[in-house]
């Protein structure tokens, strides 16, 4: 029987080799791959088929949620479990809605990595006790009644640009990141700024940390 196969996605070094050797001391389960951002991930997952894909939500260049989201459209058998911070009620709506069938903090992740990563393996799922008990309370289905979140509106490759500019990137370089012709960029820039009624970058930026496409610590 063939062994479990995991790729993390971090930004920080020294927190991959922690998650590295914490995964590998157990039997049968190999790290296969490493990557510093969500784009990276995306091309590593699609190289490597992982079983499993680790990845931290604040990454630069494309989150770990729209990551998730690319990873899962070209592989739906990888399973996602995510890594973060917060588990704020937002951020947890975002993760199950992006497909994750894992839920770790950070500051768990000791005590609670090894369990999440066994029970994604055997086809469960693993949401922190604090994530469990908001959807045994039904917090996360509480858009029924009022309209959809703009950002509900916002198509995979618009959260791309988004994400690009409010990091601090040109149109030239948001080009570049996703092969685009300038022009295309620029549109896109100009669409996102006129569907989302924001008029200038700082209004795109705080829209982008205060619906979790890009994060701050």
């Amino acid at each position: 029987m063939s062994g479990l196969r995991i790729l993390i996605a971090d930004d920080h070094e020294v927190a991959r080799q922690g998650i590295r050797a914490l995964l590998e001391s157990h039997p049968g389960w190999e790290v296969c791959a490493e990557a510093k951002d969500g784009r990276e991930a995306v091309e590593l997952a699609n190289n490597s088929k992982p079983d499993i894909a680790l990845l931290d939500i604040g990454m630069p260049n494309l989150n770990g949620l729209d990551a998730a989201r690319q990873i899962l459209a070209m592989s739906p058998a990888i399973r996602i479990l995510i890594l973060t911070m917060h588990d704020a009620e937002q951020v947890v709506r975002e993760v199950l809605a992006a497909g994750a069938r894992g839920f770790v903090l950070k500051s768990d992740a000791a005590r609670d990595l090894v369990a999440a990563v066994d029970a994604l393996q055997h086809r469960r799922t693993f949401f922190t006790t604090r994530v469990t008990q908001m959807v045994l309370n039904g917090y996360l289905h509480q858009e029924k009644e009022g309209q959809p979140s703009v950002k509900a509106v916002l198509t995979p490759r618009e959260r791309e640009v988004i994400q690009l500019l409010a990091e601090g990137k040109t149109s030239k370089e948001v080009a570049v990141a996703l092969k685009l012709s300038v022009k295309t960029a620029e549109t896109h820039r100009t669409n996102l700024m006129r569907k989302l009624d924001l008029h200038s970058v700082a209004d795109l930026t705080l829209y982008a940390i205060r619906n979790g496409i890009v994060q701050i610590f």
